[in-house]
This record gives C-alpha cells, sequence and structure tokens, in this order.
C-alpha cells in the first residue's frame, strides 16, 4: 500500500500557466507556508496576485529565472525556481520552493529539486546552485540534504522574519554532483 501512495504522489514540475493563479493563491494564503518564504509576498495572497507572478515569470528571459509549477496529477501543489545571480556569481544560482502544507512530508519537494536541478544544470551554463532556509526550517534542510546539497554553514543572526533573528543554512549543488 504504501509503494502505491508513493506512486500516486509523484510529482511534475512544468512552466506555469495564468491558468496555475487560482492553486497558487491557495498555496500561499496558508501563514505556515508563508513563516518558511522571505518576506515581500502578500497576505492573503490572491488570486490576481498569482497572475501577477505567472506574467512576469512568463514574461522573464527563460536563462535568468527558471521557474516552475510543481504538480501531482493536474493538482498544482506548489512553485519552485533556480535564478541566477549576477557579476562574478553569474554562473551561480539561488533556489526557492514551497508546496501546500497538505503536501508536505511526502517526499514530492525533494523530488521536484532534484528535477529542477537536472534541468537547469543540463539545460544552462549554470555551474552551482544553492538555497539558503532558515535553520529552524528542519524540513527544508532535509529536502536540500535527500537532494544531495552539501551543507556549507550557518549564517548567524542572518534574518529577521515574523519579528525574530533567525540563523540561516547554506546548502550548495554542484553541476559535477549531479547524478544521472
Amino acid at each position: 500500500m504504501e509503494i502505491e501512495r508513493n506512486r500516486k504522489m509523484k510529482c511534475r514540475i512544468r512552466k506555469w500557466e495564468l491558468s496555475d493563479a487560482k492553486d497558487l493563491a491557495a498555496a500561499l494564503s496558508n501563514k505556515k507556508v508563508q513563516d518558511n518564504l522571505r518576506d515581500g509576498l502578500p497576505y492573503p495572497y490572491t488570486e490576481q496576485d498569482g497572475k501577477d507572478f505567472i506574467s512576469a515569470m512568463l514574461s522573464a528571459d527563460e536563462n535568468e529565472p527558471f521557474a516552475f509549477v510543481i504538480t501531482v496529477g493536474n493538482m498544482v501543489i506548489g512553485s519552485i525556481g533556480i535564478f541566477r545571480q549576477s557579476n562574478i556569481h553569474r554562473l551561480t544560482a539561488e533556489l526557492g520552493y514551497y508546496i501546500a502544507e497538505e503536501y508536505w512530508g511526502k517526499g514530492i519537494m525533494t523530488e521536484a529539486v532534484r528535477q529542477i536541478c537536472k534541468y537547469v544544470f543540463s539545460e544552462s551554463d549554470i555551474i552551482s546552485i544553492y538555497a539558503e532556509p532558515f535553520a529552524p526550517n528542519r524540513a527544508s534542510c532535509r529536502v536540500l540534504e535527500k537532494a544531495g546539497f552539501q551543507y556549507e554553514g550557518t549564517m548567524r543572526s542572518n534574518a529577521v522574519k515574523n519579528g525574530k533573528v533567525l540563523d540561516m543554512k547554506m546548502y550548495s549543488l554542484l553541476k559535477q554532483e549531479i547524478k544521472g
């Protein structure tokens, strides 16, 4: 039964479509989801906010943000993106992601991270991808570890979220480390 359930939960990443805005708004209108993300997202997150974000991603240079929706079956459950840095860091990119709370702890995000990293390393000149989860977000740290990222260190008192000063952890994955 466990194998069957995991097979049903297989995720897929694909380019955004404007019709994804409603599901995007539903996932991001959850305070628990937003508590693990950087500031700047409106709360509650509306369908129009989703349309604005999706429009921006669709009109961006395809070699700058690599932005995808995460789906299970036909259901939009989250977002994942890799964002190219600039200047001396132009071959480096930052990874960001989230999924709706009801899909947490099912291995979906680890699979989505593997998919996007494999895609970006094969389709671009990016040589290093990094992520900086809040240190208390153990689940996100575990996702990165299971996806092959290496722990680089802790940036102490590096962020302020919801009025609290937080440490952030740094993880990275190099192009030559990707498997398959």
